[in-house]
């Protein structure tokens, strides 16, 4: 299951991290990410779904 929230992390940072956490600081810290630069929400989308 971790394979697919990663691959969905790659495409939309926030949905990963909404299938992973729901809705909560995570989820709202990456939509800000993302919003200010792809890549970063990447990261931390990854990284939420990687430490849990």
């Amino acid at each position: 299951m971790d394979i697919i929230r990663i691959i969905c992390a790659i495409f939309l940072p926030p949905l990963g991290v909404f299938l992973q956490v729901g809705i909560g600081v995570d989820f709202w810290i990456n939509i800000l990410l993302t919003l200010l630069g792809y890549i970063p929400g990447i990261v931390h989308a990854i990284w939420v779904i990687a430490r849990k």
